[in-house]
């Protein structure tokens, strides 16, 4: 089992997502268990501060170093633990990421909101990862990706688990998978013409239809 926590200001956005579908049952099988945890509840002050106005000026808040290295050593507790920043500078994740991470047996997330961290938080992580090369109001979304593409990974989490050795990204960055199909067997969209399922596919040969799968997924990078 593989245990996610999360550091965040804003833990009820997790609600709905984390409570639905593939990470809803895997939770329920206890292949994975998350943990949300609100920054401010490390806090001792009135106000629960866990942000102030940037050194030497500059716009926005940033994120104090105190509360999230409180969280942290709160928190990290398993052998195999890996402490993450969630940050758009970070490592691009990817497939490869994501069955490299699903070894450890903990993932604590930190996400970031408003300017960012204060610089000195890095000394408490073991990397940054990005989702992409773009900026978004904070941490959570990246949260939910890496969390639900690291639980795929997990023995269990997924139904069928020769899923994850046909589809995209699989074997490397550059695999792409085969395109599917099911019923009907022709479909003819108003004013359009019919489009038909590949006859390989409905021939019940199996060599051929890899054969037919494998030239696809080639024609696709």
């Amino acid at each position: 089992m593989i245990q996610f926590d999360i550091i965040t200001l804003f833990p009820r956005i997790f609600d709905s997502y984390f409570n639905e579908s593939i990470l809803k049952r895997a939770q329920a099988k206890k292949k994975i268990k998350i943990n949300i945890h609100d920054l401010r509840d490390v806090t001792t002050d009135k106000h629960r501060t866990v942000d102030d106005r940037p050194y030497g000026g500059g716009p926005g808040m940033i994120l104090l170093v105190e509360p999230m290295y409180k969280a942290i050593k709160a928190i990290k507790h398993k052998s195999k633990a890996r402490v993450i920043m969630l940050a758009p500078e970070g490592k691009l994740f990817n497939q490869q990421e994501a069955k490299r991470l699903s070894k450890y047996n903990q993932l604590i997330l930190l996400c970031g909101r408003y300017e960012g961290f204060d610089a000195r938080v890095e000394q408490f992580i073991d990397e940054k990862i990005s989702i992409g090369q773009y900026v978004l109001a904070g941490g959570e979304l990246p949260a939910m990706v890496v969390t639900e593409a690291v639980a795929r990974h997990v023995k269990g989490v997924v139904g069928h688990q020769d899923a994850l050795v046909e589809e995209t990204f699989a074997t490397g960055p550059d695999y792409v998978e085969y395109p599917q199909y099911s019923r009907p067997e022709t479909f003819k969209p108003a004013g359009k013409k019919a489009l038909p399922v590949p006859k390989i596919l409905l021939s019940g040969n199996h060599a051929k239809i890899r054969q037919w799968r494998q030239a696809q997924s080639e024609k696709k990078r």
